[in-house]
């Protein structure tokens, strides 16, 4: 991370007073309060923050931008805290900005098919907010439970069923944004789509480096007639990989094709008790849905292709209580595996489908090399791969090990023509490899993007880019001589 700047410090008393003023009573400035705030879910890497503050609405939000810009000091954007890349690491010199008290639903238009809620909202809450007239909203975040509307635009979050129904950028209408210097902006609507620069697409998923989003406008879907779910278990996780692939050429898309390996499928079973099967190495969760007659063909078809590549008899929820059971231990894979590890680190890559099988293979390999486990869940259907890397932060050395084992199975995805993250972020977890994907073309030209919404520097810093550079070294040009870069050339 960045090194504390000792000038900001030194602001800290006069800083403290004028948040008090700007947010009464949401100011945390005490040793053990701020210690709650140290970390995300990427808890391998912990920093305590300079001040913590809870605004309660956009009015809020926009005077600590403000003062913070005036005084010069960074700040962090905050949600739930259920980040995985350490993208809410806080700073020793910097703000926390939490937006969780910001949690109300603003408006449900369901003739548009809309609802406008405040960032602090639980994915969750959405959908049971509109429940009852048969609407819901379609990105499912194993942690929707938890996280909050807000990070998962920061993050441009999946879950299980974005193969079908696509990610948060699929269903994000407008947000209402408020930048460093405090202005308030609204980009999109409850309109489809802007005819203007996708100012939009730029924000979501940017991990609090651009601005900071106080409101979001969604897309609702009606709920589908009928969904149901399979499980196939394979002998061999290669099998598994390639009727994943066929399917998809087959010219089917499921609303979620999920699957799990023996250590994952022995956890999530020992926590939830849903029924999974014990004795096959690779598990896979295919739901289809759609009108009945639909569903019907494709369970029929999906069966065949799971049979042609080795898969078991597979086994139809007969109910939706049994079609959420089977999702609810997928989605408990990550605290299931939390009871047979000290510790883990989940990592999120992405990779073309036709590669799924060689790289389990060689995954399998590397835990040989590093000497350390792996269950493994993946988003299947679209190539996003979640390793769990288990291992034990007390014993010295470990924490490396799984640092270098993560890397290696990240530069993995890329190889194979993947990228470094699918719906976790960058953060500080993967920062550093940055430059295996990107060119120093590439990285230059997003951290000018970065530099035109926030030309300080103050939002976010020390994640995403490798390298921390002020945004007045851009665009400068070196004089040598008296001489500018090739003189011959007419300036403009």
């Amino acid at each position: 991370m960045p090194t504390p700047d000792p000038a900001a410090l030194s602001k800290r008393a006069e800083l403290l007073r004028r948040l008090r003023d700007a947010v009464p009573g949401g100011v945390i400035a005490d040793e053990a309060s701020l210690r709650a705030y140290e970390t995300d879910a990427l808890t391998a890497y912990r920093q305590m923050p300079m001040l913590v503050v809870l605004p309660r609405n956009t009015a809020e939000v926009a005077a600590v931008l403000r003062l913070c810009h005036e005084m010069g000091v960074k700040v962090v954007p905050r949600g739930a805290g259920t980040g995985l890349s350490g993208g809410a690491l806080p700073l020793a010199d910097g703000v926390l900005l939490v937006l969780t008290r910001l949690s109300r639903i603003l408006e449900i238009d369901y003739d548009n098919r809309a609802v406008v809620v405040q960032p602090g909202v639980t994915n969750l809450a959405i959908s049971q907010a509109v429940g009852d007239r048969g609407f819901y909203y379609a990105p499912d975040p194993s942690s929707q439970i938890a996280c909050s509307i807000g990070g998962n635009v920061a993050e441009n979050s999946g879950g299980v069923h974005c193969l079908k129904y696509g990610v948060t950028a699929n269903n994000l209408l407008g947000v209402e944004f408020v930048t460093m210097a405090g202005e308030v902006l609204r980009l999109g609507g409850k309109h489809l789509d802007s005819g203007h620069y996708d100012l939009l697409g730029v924000i979501t998923g940017s991990e609090g480096l651009l601005g900071v989003v106080t409101e979001v406008t969604v897309r609702i879907l009606p709920r589908p007639p009928v969904a149901r779910a399979l499980l196939v278990g394979f002998d061999r996780t290669i099998d598994a990989g390639d009727a994943v692939a066929a399917i998809i050429a087959a010219g089917i898309i499921p609303a979620g094709m999920e699957m799990m390996d023996r250590p994952a499928i022995h956890a999530a079973e020992d926590f939830v008790k849903v029924g999974y099967p014990r004795d096959v190495e690779a598990l896979l969760i295919v739901e289809l849905d759609g009108p009945a007659a639909e569903v019907d063909a494709l369970i029929q078809q999906v069966a065949e292709i799971t049979t042609a590549h080795h898969g078991r008899p597979p086994r139809l929820s007969s109910s939706e209580s049994e079609r959420l059971a089977f999702w609810a231990g997928r989605k408990a894979a990550f605290p299931a595996v939390g009871r047979i590890s000290p510790d883990y680190m989940c990592m999120d890559g992405t990779i073309p489908r036709k590669a799924l099988p060689t790289v389990l293979s060689r995954m399998a390999e590397m835990e040989g090399e590093f000497g350390l486990r792996v269950a493994n869940v993946f988003h299947a259907g679209d190539g996003n791969l979640h390793p769990l890397i288990l291992f034990d932060a007390n014993k010295p050395g470990e924490l490396e090990k799984v640092e270098a084992f993560g890397a290696a199975i990240l530069c993995l995805c890329v190889e194979v023509g993947g990228v470094l993250t699918g719906e976790h972020g960058v953060g500080i977890e993967k920062r550093d490899l940055m430059p295996f994907q990107f060119t120093e073309a590439d990285l230059e030209q997003q951290t000018r993007l970065k530099c035109a919404f926030d030309p300080g520097g103050l939002l976010n810093p020390g994640k995403l880019f490798p390298t921390l550079h002020r945004c007045a070294d851009h665009g400068w040009m070196r004089v040598e001589g008296g001489q500018l870069p090739f003189p011959d050339l007419p300036r403009f």
